[in-house]
């Protein structure tokens, strides 16, 4: 029998020390075995100034049971046997929540952060602490725009500055190692030193003559050269010679770029990153960005010298990250070195190559200088199959004049969301000439309806009336005209109708017999089977049906997203919704029901306006008190008078229901708002409804109409 007697760990409450006392052994055998030993660094006291971790040695044993055989090369490195009986070092100690050992903790995580420059006089664990950002220091205002948090424990801390030119953050506990998830995620950089370098040090010389000649043939002359201090340098063993573009800062060279005869470029090692002819610039309203330095000399012989190219060349593509902060925006430093010249500039002109990569950098610099005060050059057809690639092309293949018009003619840069009407002008130009179709909307196929409504592609048409007032049947026979004179197709999303019911009205329609003999069908001739055949086909190629199958009410933005499919898909130009109260309209609590009524309508406004889709949609009337009979008004839908003053066409559907007052199969179609003056007006018109078919037809006459079934009404 092993017996164990173990101390608890003990706290040094003058010293602040953490540490276990040595273990006793004891066995019930006539060996007694002599345990191994180890050292393992303990911390001492620590200092929020302190730079590195002081140790203090003491003795810590632990028994490990194993086989006379270690079952690993882990085992056999790190145990030493004796009899069976091995110790190892133990792992770091677990804290529990005594105050002492939090108070410990505390310390230890003040020296992690005080590492990476988070120095603490005082701090609350638990809360979110506001403080000077260390790295930033809170810029000119010197804002607290650093919160550090602490656990309430001492187990962790975790940092983040929220000022947008920073954004440094990161996290650490007291005894994570290596490979801990909270160590800390800033990389401290070495502040990389910047060399001074003059013409002398690195043996540039004056132009040779056939590097003048090189230029000559590009069209850039001698006099361009020399005012930018064009220059070469020797390299390699063979006497080559390279052009050096010299980049200047006030007149000082601080760095320079090399390009050979083959098109190679190199630049000189740890030198300041600025636009080439950073001078030419300075003070400049205007200025105009190219891509490389024969295109900055290009753009002089054209009469701009307000002209600096990029340093470094084009990226492949457009980041798809967001910005990152000025002091890690490695890529683009050139930008941040020379701010000061660019916050004065009202008016930037991108220049950069016509290939991708030369579009993706003009995206990339409108990004970081703001779009709004940006333009950019398209450069024209070099032939019939090629455009040019830039401004040195140019010049040399049309000449200067060529260059200098491209260039005042450079358009605005394209701001997401920000329009001309000049962007519109062809769209505008096929409208007058009838030349895009449905100008005047798609006919009904209601010569009573003729003057008052028509179907326009992207509008949203809200219809509504008294329960059994005929809607739903109103739109489906409405649905079938539109199919049998323009070929439209629709989705149906119409929850109050089953399919097979919803296939038997839409088929009475397209057919004009009755599905069934009994009933209803009087003595009209029922649809045959070879009927029903092509009348099912007839279904199948003309409407898409969104329906949810299980017991889940479907919201809006689902109807939305397969609808959208079904117009990608299938060509739909038709949606219908009915009715609205049967969606799922569950809502933040904090939203009220206008709210969401609004946010609704907007959603299926910009579906049917960007897919050319037309939208109708059922909506119930609140519940009228003491009705009379007569038809509701737009006003009296339950839920919101957005669904009015959004609706781009308002129609409320309403059957006479009193013999005395006319014929009960009459259906009087109320016409209460239309935007779109082109395609219709505020009028009433009159249908008769046919129960057998449930086709609705013209009528020729009626009260208070003339013998199309039609009544204007003035607004």
């Amino acid at each position: 029998m092993l017996a164990f007697a173990i101390h608890k760990p003990h706290v040094n409450l003058n010293k602040k020390l953490v540490f276990l006392s040595s273990f006793h052994y004891y066995m019930g055998s006539k060996f007694l075995l002599k345990p191994t030993t180890s050292t393992i660094p303990t911390p001492l006291p620590l200092l929020p100034s302190s730079n590195k971790q002081q140790y203090r040695a003491f003795k810590r044993l632990s028994p490990v049971f194993c086989s006379s055989k270690p079952t690993s090369k882990f085992n056999r490195s790190l145990l030493t046997q004796t009899n069976g009986l091995a110790f190892s070092p133990l792992a770091a100690p677990v804290y529990g929540l005594d105050p002492e050992v939090k108070k410990s903790k505390l310390e230890i995580l003040r020296f992690k952060l005080a590492e990476v420059g988070i120095e603490l006089d005082h701090f609350a664990p638990g809360q979110y602490n506001a403080l000077t950002c260390p790295m930033c220091k809170g810029g000119g205002s010197r804002e607290k725009s650093f919160s550090l948090f602490i656990s309430a424990d001492g187990g962790n801390a975790s940092w983040n500055c929220f000022r947008a030119k920073c954004g440094w953050n990161g996290g650490t506990k007291p005894f994570a190692g290596s490979k801990s998830t909270y160590g800390t995620s800033l990389k401290l950089s070495k502040v990389k030193e910047i060399r001074e370098i003059t013409e002398q040090s690195l043996e540039l010389e004056p132009l040779c003559d056939e590097l003048v000649c090189y230029f000559k043939e590009r069209l850039i002359s001698a006099e361009t050269l020399a005012r930018n201090q064009v220059m070469q340098k020797g390299y390699g063993d063979r006497g080559q010679v390279a052009i050096a573009f010299t980049y200047r800062r006030n007149g000082v060279l601080v760095s320079c770029k090399y390009r050979d005869i083959n098109k190679r470029f190199w630049q000189e090692k740890d030198t300041k990153k600025v636009f080439y002819g950073l001078d030419d610039i300075k003070g400049a309203d205007e200025i105009i960005i190219v891509e490389g330095e024969m295109d900055k000399l290009a753009m002089e012989e054209a009469g701009f010298r307000n002209c600096v190219s990029v340093p470094d060349g084009a990226p492949p593509s457009v980041s798809q990250k967001e910005l990152p902060p000025n002091q890690e925006d490695t890529k683009y430093q050139y930008l941040w070195n020379c701010k000061e010249y660019l916050d004065k500039v009202s008016r930037i002109i991108l220049a950069t190559d016509g290939d991708p990569p030369g579009q993706a950098l003009a995206e990339e610099l409108a990004r970081r200088l703001g779009r709004e005060r940006c333009w950019r050059v398209k450069w024209p057809k070099k032939n019939t199959d090629e455009h040019f690639k830039d401004a040195n092309e140019v010049l040399m293949f049309s000449g200067p004049l060529a260059l200098r018009d491209i260039i005042e003619n450079a358009e605005l840069y394209p701001i997401r969301g920000l329009f001309q009407f000049s962007d519109y002008f062809p769209e505008i130009d096929a409208y007058y000439n009838r030349t895009l179709g449905y100008e005047f909307g798609a006919s009904t196929g209601w010569t009573a309806l003729n003057e008052i409504y028509n179907v326009m592609p992207g509008e949203l048409t809200l219809v509504t009336g008294v329960p059994n007032s005929g809607k739903s049947e109103w739109i489906d026979a409405l649905l079938c005209n539109l199919n049998e004179s323009v070929g439209w197709k629709f989705a149906l999303c119409s929850m109050e109708n089953n399919v097979r019911q919803h296939a038997r009205k839409l088929l009475e329609k397209h057919m004009k017999k009755p599905f069934f003999d009994a009933r209803y069908g009087e003595s009209a001739e029922r649809m045959s089977a070879e009927e029903l055949e092509e009348g099912k086909q007839w279904l199948s190629d003309t409407f898409y049906l969104i329906r949810c199958e299980d017991d889940a009410l479907p919201n809006i933005k689902w109807v939305l997203d397969l609808a959208r499919a079904a117009v990608l898909r299938h060509g739909v130009r038709g949606l219908v919704i009915d009715p609205y109260n049967e969606l799922d309209h569950q809502r933040p609590p904090n939203m009220t029901e206008t709210e969401y009524v609004s946010q609704m309508l907007t959603l299926i406004k910009r579906f049917a306006q960007h897919h050319a889709c037309h939208v109708w949609l059922v909506a119930h009337p609140r519940q009228l008190q003491n009705w009379t009979g007569q038809p509701p008004n737009l006003y009296d839908i339950s839920g919101s008078a957005h669904f009015v003053n959004k609706c781009d066409n308002g129609i409320v559907i309403h059957r006479n229901r009193n013999p005395n007052a006319g014929p009960i199969d009459q259906v009087q179609v109320l016409v209460r708002k239309v935007r779109n003056k082109v395609a219709g007006t505020i009028g009433d018109a009159f249908l008769s409804y046919n129960r057998v078919t449930g086709e609705f037809m013209n009528v020729d006459k009626s009260t208070g109409s003339d013998n199309q079934g039609f009544k204007p009404l003035r607004r």
